[in-house]
């Protein structure tokens, strides 16, 4: 048992490599992408100290590159997922017990390990097996999952700093035990730093965990696997079991040790798990903590005297940044007349002069999706669009699949403000703009507040101060970030915790210390130095 009042290393947040032609960062996450792009890797299960190759395997390809094969990830049985299950319950005492600062040096390692030995392996990874371009790797599975686990430790801290009041007859203490069970993780493709932090942040407050990762996210996730492990995490902590997601997820949620569920990942399927812990509660031997980050149809509105510059960069990158493949991503704009001709002409011109390609090529913008069932649906409603008497494609529209899943970035201006790609979440380069009259700006803050189900992000942009207050008042309840004179997008770990609400999750904002305050249960201790000795009170005379 440590002994000790210990202060954390102050958290800081990693800086942005630039990986400009010529930097040596540059030239290591290419050489280590060639190597990891020629090479064939796979990916087993993970439970306890096992590395379970169960023979039921599926191809990892590059969505960039669909007919190469860069690897297989080994799928579970029912039986597996049972087993992970109980190691993780036969793991849970020893790790609860371990004393905090303890738990806290294993994901403070697996930081710095992030930093540094490992930082173009996972980069190299996520270009690989989620194509994106090296900025989009490098502010996500370096500098975001290296974020996430240092300032976990210092909110966890924070969280154990804050004590209630006591006085010189009785000393009162609040202990944070982890949760009576396990955790369940079910992390997305889009996001490496997300897979990361989904398990580990249950774990640093002393929980065991199963891990489902996404199966369009399995040659990162291994990698991850792979820092854990050399960072420290014992076996049995964090398991990783890859295959059918509701033959796992039905596995999981039968169990009557099942405590939480750390999830992101759609609005569908998190309405249905949610569904089936109700239809479950009477087999659980607690209620079971449940936060989900889910879907988006995120905004931008621009004010009449908003600068267009500023509009159109702020729609490029919100729009189209990882193809749009992003819980964040700007779907829908609301455009002010006076100001849309000079937004639309430079827009368009910043679109028509993206490249689209290999994320090995560093010149491109653009990369592809995610893989056929994604291109599919994204053809489906620009296809829809061009017929459409309400819709006109302004730039992009075309698509290629014979190589990799290309969706070219694609602007649509409606005259329908509730037209269906201004209402349903596409998760692609797909942007929908409604320009309204200038007259009409209060009247658009309450069709932007009405028109979508979702409360995820959302942004004003305007050089008019009562214009911003306005919008900040009347949007309040559909997005749960909220940006002035920025885009919808790219939230950082310490400066703006990430959640919304609606149908957009349960709002427990992740890198925060409100998200680590679900995965703890606390009990209250009073202790009583001079106890009554008689049951008579004075009003008894």
């Amino acid at each position: 048992m440590g002994k000790g009042f210990f202060q954390v290393p102050p958290a800081v947040n990693e800086p942005v490599k630039s990986y400009a032609p010529g930097s040596a960062e540059r030239e290591e996450v290419l050489n280590t992408y060639k190597k990891m792009f020629s090479e064939h890797v796979e990916v087993p299960l993970y439970i306890g100290n096992k590395e379970i190759k169960t023979g039921n395997t599926s191809p990892i390809n590059p969505p960039h590159d669909h007919k190469h094969e860069v690897g297989i990830y080994h799928t579970a049985e029912k039986s597996h997922v049972e087993e992970a299950i109980q190691v993780a319950l036969d793991a849970r005492s020893a790790w609860a017990d371990l004393p905090w600062e303890q738990r806290a040096a294993v994901f403070l390692k697996a930081a710095e390990l992030i930093a540094g030995p490992y930082r173009q392996k996972l980069n190299a990874a996520t270009m690989i097996g989620q194509g994106k371009n090296i900025y989009q790797a490098e502010i996500d599975s370096a500098c975001e999952i290296i974020d996430f686990l240092r300032f976990n430790v210092e909110y966890m801290t924070q969280i154990f700093e804050e004590q209630p009041e006591s006085d010189s007859t009785a000393w009162n203490r609040v202990e944070h035990r982890p949760l009576e069970g396990f955790v369940y993780a079910i992390t997305p493709f889009n996001f490496t730093a997300i897979a990361g932090n989904l398990p580990a942040s249950a774990a640093l407050m002393g929980n065991v965990v199963v891990w489902k990762p996404s199966d369009s996210q399995m040659y990162s996730a291994n990698v991850l696997m792979e820092i854990f492990k050399e960072a420290g995490v014992p076996d049995g902590v964090i398991n990783m079991v890859n295959g059918d997601p509701v033959m796992v997820t039905d596995t999981i949620l039968s169990h009557p040790d099942f405590s939480g569920i750390h999830f992101t990942g759609s609005t569908h399927v998190f309405k249905s798990i949610w569904g089936k812990i109700g239809q479950n509660i009477h087999t659980y031997k607690t209620y079971p903590r449940i936060v989900g980050e889910t879907g988006g149809k995120d905004f931008i509105v621009a004010h009449k005297s908003a600068n267009p510059q500023v509009v159109a960069t702020a729609l490029v990158r919100g729009a189209f940044e990882y193809q749009g493949q992003k819980c964040s991503a700007a779907s829908r704009a609301y455009i002010s007349r006076s100001i849309w001709n000079d937004v639309k002409d430079l827009m368009i011109e910043d679109v028509n002069s993206f490249k689209i390609g290999s994320p090995e090529d560093m010149g491109n913008f653009i990369n592809a999706v995610i893989h056929e069932g994604s291109f599919d649906k994204l053809v489906h409603y620009i296809e829809r669009a061009k017929t459409s008497d309400e819709a006109e494609i302004l730039v992009g529209g075309t698509y290629d699949k014979s190589k990799g899943w290309f969706v070219h970035p694609t602007v649509i201006e409606t005259t329908n403000p509730k037209y269906e790609t201004m209402e349903t979440e596409l998760f692609g380069p797909v942007l929908t703009v409604y320009v309204y009259e200038d007259e009409n700006y209060e009247e658009t803050l309450d069709l932007v507040d009405s028109t979508s189900e979702y409360a995820l992000t959302g942004s004003i942009i305007s050089t008019d101060r009562y214009a911003v207050a306005l919008a900040t008042k009347k949007l309040e309840n559909c997005a749960g970030n909220f940006y002035i004179n920025d885009k919808c997008t790219g939230a950082v770990v310490g400066r703006q915790p990430f959640g919304g609400a609606r149908a957009s999750g349960t709002n427990d904002k992740a890198g925060s210390k409100l998200n680590l305050l679900r995965w703890t249960s606390p009990r209250l201790i009073k202790e009583t130095f001079d106890p009554p000795k008689d049951y008579r009170y004075p009003f008894l005379g």
